[in-house]
């Protein structure tokens, strides 16, 4: 079913958190991609755009060794779970802008939940990262580095209950496009679920085009439609200077754009997180006007 020729309303939803990440600034996210023109050019593609405010985050609460400020990232993951709940059942579709990456915890548990009775979901995941670690895994204990695996089931599950009852998405319709800096712990957890991973190597011998179709394939057949998380820093910082987390060679900007162009050709994608975007490391808002593109052509914005 092709969501986006039938559904004109998106909720853009901003979550000001960085306490998921070490570096700070991301919380400013949403207001760089914003001041970028998003809300305006989407509604020259036809959207009625509902500009639901940002999330602010509690300033105080506690951490664990490995779970650093899990209060803080949880409160606002079950703030942002409840706003976009509430979008899905308008029957639009939710933007979610960022902020650090753990809010993809809030947001997809709120997708694969409100489907669930439909059917199941896919996640289609670009980063520089795998976000697979848990509690026990990780090596820094940012959360940020946790919610794709909290959202598959693998842990850990405070990210994403919220006293719902969590609906797991399989790994078996989620990819992994664009990594290239895996920690060794976090990449066997990978392999062991049994994720889909188009890791930067991939990329280079099969081209993003093929690595994308195998992806909307894996993560779109037998599926109601696909979430897709996209991380500014899977784009090489001479395209995305302004993040928290940089790796240097990833995907081109172009190679980015295809992507979500092919996803937005598809007809699959029924919501999207678009993360952490810094603007204290960026250069004139390069990356916010960045991420605002991929926003627009994974919406369905044509070049020509």
């Amino acid at each position: 079913m092709d969501r986006l020729n039938k559904n004109r309303n998106i909720d853009i939803i901003g979550v000001q958190i960085d306490f998921g990440a070490a570096q700070k600034g991301v919380a400013m996210g949403p207001l760089a991609i914003r001041y970028a023109g998003l809300k305006p050019d989407l509604r020259n593609l036809g959207y009625n755009v509902i500009d639901k405010g940002d999330i602010v985050p509690p300033e105080d609460g506690m951490s664990l060794r490995n779970m650093i400020n899990f209060e803080q990232v949880n409160a606002t993951n079950k703030e942002l779970f409840d706003k976009v709940t509430d979008s899905l059942k308008d029957g639009h579709i939710p933007l979610v802008l960022g902020g650090d990456h753990s809010l993809a915890a809030g947001s997809i548990s709120a997708v694969a939940k409100h489907y669930e009775n439909e059917g199941e979901i896919g996640i289609i995941w670009i980063d520089a990262h795998g976000d697979w670690n848990d509690d026990k895994s990780t090596i820094s204990g940012n959360m940020h580095g946790m919610p794709y695996s909290a959202v598959c089931g693998w842990g850990p599950d405070s990210m994403v209950d919220f006293g719902q009852k969590p609906h797991f998405v399989s790994p078996d319709k989620c990819v992994q496009i664009g990594g290239h800096d895996f920690d060794r712990a976090e990449a066997s957890r990978m392999k062991e679920a049994g994720l889909h991973v188009y890791a930067i190597d991939d990329i280079d011998r099969k081209g993003m085009h093929d690595a994308m179709e195998e992806a909307i394939k894996i993560a779109g057949e037998g599926t109601v439609g696909i979430h897709l998380s996209f991380d500014v820093d899977a784009i090489t910082p001479e395209y995305a200077p302004g993040t928290g987390t940089p790796v240097a060679n990833g995907i081109t900007a172009r190679e980015a754009f295809h992507a979500v162009e092919m996803l937005a050709d598809s007809g699959k994608l029924i919501s999207m997180d678009l993360v952490e975007v810094n603007p204290i490391l960026d250069e004139k808002n390069k990356t916010g006007e960045l991420a605002s593109e991929l926003i627009q052509l994974a919406l369905g914005k044509k070049m020509y």
